[in-house]
């Protein structure tokens, strides 16, 4: 991952975070719900910056070269 990710990455999880503190979550649905509207936190601020930018934060650099399914057929 590259440092804007990573960065993207900690936002929606400690948004996750303030808002699970905030509303005292408990229990699978009021989690997840929580999950959702942190990842959306961070979604439209790398959207924000994307457009501002006019370059994608998301990178390959992450990515697999194979799926791991093939990787176990070369086994």
């Amino acid at each position: 991952m590259n440092d804007l990710e990573l960065i993207f990455t900690m936002l929606g999880e400690a948004s996750t975070t303030e808002i699970t503190k905030t509303i005292d979550a408990k229990g699978f649905a009021e989690n997840k719900d929580a999950s959702m509207k942190g990842g959306k936190i961070a979604g439209d601020a790398r959207v924000a910056l994307e457009k501002q930018t006019g370059k994608n934060i998301v990178s390959k650099e992450n990515y697999l070269q194979l799926p791991e399914k093939e990787k176990r057929k070369l086994k």
